[in-house]
């Protein structure tokens, strides 16, 4: 039994000499003479000061800078807050007083953290409220979302923000505007004063964003004083000899004094002044470190997650397009088509695929039905679990649009006119985006009486789109038509879920749901591009009594409203508090 305590307690020695060789490397690596450590010591605790203006102007000015450039989505005009970095000095001046556990240091680096963090988040408030937009640029939607990646940048910028301070060398001193950037301690207080002042007029937004821009702050500043302490401590800062100069020091300094006399007057902080115990003091850090990983992780699984499906949206797209290509061949080696644009919508098993083609020739419903198939192989999937929408551009009709000069004009009949037209409108339309998540069914044409040419668009969607986006679609239609007495009509059909009901124990439906399954008949009936889901809830085991509901809602349906039975998608859910229900949607 002594034989094994003597071993431990060689084993622990052999630690703490290693230790100490370490940190004679360091320091003797770094090249911080005894007269460095005392100036850098005062130099950390004066920049933990709140008695300096121009440190206040300092915070007051980057955090103005810092946010008009987020509300800007200005990168130079951020960087340039950066650089600033007025609170560099006193997060590493925490990382001092942990490092040399002096209590005193730590109340003066926090409250000089704190007090500047609330200046900088009111003033970035004050500057959100009075500005007239309020738009979530992506610069400050960047800074709501850190991850663990975030915490790394950070531990690797507080230790090089530390190395850089402690030894005054043309390569070290270069590099501590990169460090400034890297952290960005400014920006991530404006984001938060930008939630906040965003709380009056969206607050599930604005509390989310500056929930987002506390937690990068946070990290950065846990990360930071975590890598100072711990280059502070491998400095070895608080040796005899830098201990009795920087306490000459403090007899001298009237801000020390202040908060010495303020301590004094709680006992137990006085007997505490210095935390001689390393383990309290790394404690003290690690806690909040821990802390902070949990809602990191979360956030960088999170992302883990988006990359993931960003990737497999890649592959989808790689496919579709390595599939068109043989369609895009026509005949005898001529391009028959060009593929314009293609988006890829992934909801869990099912694939919707949208492409925009300029063509010669146009595709048959065959042709279209075969690619699904050949992209689903690719893919490896089900051909019912991928939609396909294709909108064709007719390139033969663009062409006629052209100004032809002829050496005899031939006059066009009105039948003529009246088709070229038509092809004119087609093309503007097909190429005209709704506002998400509004898509377009199709559309008609007419004259009012005021000859003011109308188009009547119909979209389906859970909403209607703004009043904003109607006046910009406006306008781009007369300037793609150049029809300046032309006027939109927007008609929504909608795209949300509706419950129906059916009488207790019987497959006859309650009046209130014919009356809606008439009027998504009538929808059905008025665009042959929509179709319409049927869900069905089973009945307390009863397999009988849902079949013979969901035939009475196909029976109402073909039978009486004359609605094709291709154009119905009809299931069975089991679930005591799922409802019965239809939606309307539209696969072309």
């Amino acid at each position: 039994m002594e034989q094994e305590n003597l071993q431990r307690f060689r084993f622990l020695i052999k630690i703490a000499r290693f230790w100490r060789r370490f940190r004679d490397k360091f320091a003797a690596a770094l090249d911080v003479s005894t007269d460095r450590k005392v100036e850098l010591y005062v130099e950390l605790s004066k920049s933990a000061t709140l008695r300096d203006v121009v440190y206040w102007l300092q915070i007051i000015f980057s955090a103005g800078i810092a946010t008009l450039g987020l509300i800007q989505n200005s990168s130079a005009v951020i960087i340039g807050a950066m650089l600033i970095s007025p609170l560099m000095g006193p997060i590493l001046s925490s990382g001092l007083s942990l490092a040399s556990g002096d209590l005193i240091l730590a109340f003066r680096s926090a409250a000089n953290v704190f007090l500047a963090s609330f200046a900088a988040i009111m003033f970035a408030t004050i500057l959100v409220a009075f500005l007239p937009f309020k738009d979530l640029q992506p610069e400050i939607v960047a800074r709501t979302s850190p991850n663990l990646i975030d915490l790394v940048i950070a531990l690797f910028s507080g230790a090089i923000g530390s190395i850089a301070t402690c030894r005054q060398v043309r390569g070290v001193v270069t590099s501590i505007p990169g460090v400034a950037i890297a952290v960005a301690l400014m920006p991530p207080l404006c984001v938060v004063g930008f939630g906040i002042g965003l709380i009056g007029f969206n607050s599930e937004v604005g509390l989310s964003t500056a929930a987002g821009g506390a937690l990068l702050f946070l990290t950065n500043l846990v990360a930071i004083t975590f890598t100072a302490m711990i280059v502070f401590i491998l400095l070895r800062i608080d040796t005899a000899k830098v201990r009795e100069k920087v306490e000459l020091w403090k007899s001298t300094d009237r801000e020390n004094l202040f908060w010495r006399k303020l301590i004094s007057n709680f006992p137990t902080l006085e007997r505490a002044r210095q935390i001689r115990s390393f383990s309290l003091r790394l404690l003290m850090i690690l806690l909040p470190l821990l802390l902070i990983s949990i809602p990191l992780s979360r956030s960088y699984a999170n992302l883990r997650d988006q990359i993931s499906a960003k990737q497999a949206k890649n592959e989808i797209e790689a496919a579709v397009r390595r599939e068109w290509k043989p369609y895009a061949e026509g005949s005898e080696g001529n391009v028959r088509s060009y593929l314009d644009e293609l988006r890829v919508d992934v909801k869990g098993d099912q694939i919707e695929l949208f492409l925009r083609v300029f063509d010669n020739v146009g595709y048959t419903q065959a042709e279209r039905t075969e690619f699904v198939r050949r992209v689903a192989e690719a893919l490896k999937r089900d051909p019912e679990n991928i939609s396909l929408q294709l909108v064709e551009i007719p390139t033969s009709a663009r062409e006629q649009f052209s100004p032809v000069i002829e050496t005899t004009p031939t006059p066009l009949t009105i039948l003529q006119t009246q088709n070229l037209f038509l092809q004119e409108v087609g093309s503007a339309i097909e190429q005209m985006e709704l506002p998400q998540p509004a898509q377009m069914i199709d559309y008609s044409i007419g004259i009012r009486p005021d000859r003011v040419t109308n188009f009547q668009i119909n979209y389906l969607s859970p909403r209607d789109i703004e009043n904003d986006g109607k006046a910009l679609l406006l306008t781009e239609m007369r300037r793609r038509l150049s029809i300046p007495n032309l006027s939109l009509s927007f008609n929504r059909i909608s795209s949300e879920v509706e419950e129906i009901s059916f009488r207790r124990n019987s497959p006859e439906l309650e009046q209130a749901s014919q009356d809606l399954l008439r009027s998504a008949a009538a929808s059905l009936q008025a665009h042959p591009a929509l179709r319409l889901r049927v869900m069905i809830r089973t009945v307390d085991s009863n397999e009988e009594l849902t079949n013979e509901r969901m035939e009475a809602v196909k029976r109402i349906l073909i039978e009486e409203y004359k609605v094709s039975e291709e154009r119905l998608a009809t299931g069975i859910v089991e679930g005591e508090d799922l409802p019965d229900t239809f939606q309307i949607f539209l696969r072309r």
